[in-house]
């Protein structure tokens, strides 16, 4: 009996981090380094976060020519492997997390791996809400964009269409007009959800014009990138082809927390919450860090920022339990 449980304790880990993408590895990195060796469960189909899918990343410091998304990616995978993480190449379904300090958390993987540790961090992130139109999904990184802060600068010189009408949207449309020769912002109903004063500065800019009542149907493109988009007027019916050689989605984003099934506090659109500047969540020994955190900044140095602090959080929290 005494032997049974010595082995169940030694098959409980310092911790697990659920997810990838750059707050799931800079956290791995500090773990590994401060000699935890986390598990990275980063994901089947997408791991590495939004990134993966972005071509080159001008924005993040220490690449003065720029780098591709997925080679970011890589790198800090293997940094993150160089001091001891283990990557696991799978999704979480559930969890069970306890609700007392020092509880022991389990994860229940896709394939079917139980696994426990005294810490767990969360960086599942959020994923775009998209168009779900033909041409949307061909001509992503090729025109279609998520990310205004991130792809505006591509676009310098060239028509640009902002999809969406609330306050997103319409800060993406006032950073763009810096570089589209015009934007249009592109809204189904007839109203904005913005907020007037930002409404009032859109309306004043004469580089932005809109179209009300109104939804994107395609995205059209010739030699590999967008060149415009096919709208419909959703009361008339009418259709129009709309130039653009940039087309910014802002139609919000949905937190990856379902798996959670209630194990966190989360706010009212989905994404965890944490006691202030920290990273704590409202379970002693579980941490949350970027996008699936973060609905304000959604950038990959900030959400690198936030893994290093989970990571900083999760060794006082273990440090505690010895």
């Amino acid at each position: 009996m005494v032997q049974e449980q010595t082995q169940q304790n030694s098959d409980v880990k310092d911790v697990i981090i659920i997810g990838s993408g750059p707050a799931g590895y800079t956290a791995a990195i500090y773990l590994g380094r401060a000699g935890y060796h986390p598990t990275v469960i980063a994901g089947a189909i997408t791991p590495g976060g939004q990134l993966v899918n972005t071509t080159e990343v001008e924005n993040y410091p220490g690449f003065p020519d720029g780098v591709m998304g997925p080679d970011l990616m890589e790198s800090m995978q293997k940094q993150a492997e160089k001091f001891g993480a283990e990557i696991v190449w799978d999704d979480v379904v559930s969890v069970d997390f306890g609700k007392e300090s020092g509880s022991v958390k389990t994860v229940t993987c896709d394939q079917g791996d139980v696994l426990r540790a005294r810490a767990i961090v969360v960086t599942t992130g959020s994923d775009f809400r998209k168009l779900d139109v033909p041409g949307e999904k061909e001509y992503s990184g090729k025109g279609v964009s998520y990310c205004a802060t991130c792809d505006g600068f591509f676009f310098r010189g060239k028509p640009i269409v902002v999809v969406g009408g609330g306050d997103s949207a319409f800060t993406d449309a006032e950073f763009l007009t810096r570089f589209g020769t015009s934007v249009t912002i592109i809204h189904r109903r007839d109203e904005f959800r913005a907020s007037k004063i930002m409404v009032d500065r859109a309306e004043a800019n004469e580089k932005i014009s809109f179209l009300k009542s109104s939804v994107v149907t395609e995205v059209k493109g010739e030699d590999g990138s967008a060149t415009s988009v096919i709208v419909k007027n959703v009361k008339t019916g009418e259709t129009s082809e709309v130039p653009a050689n940039g087309v910014f989605v802002a139609i919000g984003h949905t937190p990856t927390t379902a798996f959670l099934d209630g194990a966190l506090d989360l706010d009212a659109q989905g994404y965890i919450q944490v006691d202030g500047a920290s990273t704590r969540t409202s379970v002693p020994g579980v941490f949350a860090a970027g996008d699936v955190v973060d609905s304000v900044y959604r950038q990959a140095i900030s959400a690198a920022g936030m893994g290093c602090r989970a990571a900083l959080d999760a060794q006082d929290y273990l440090n505690s339990l010895q």
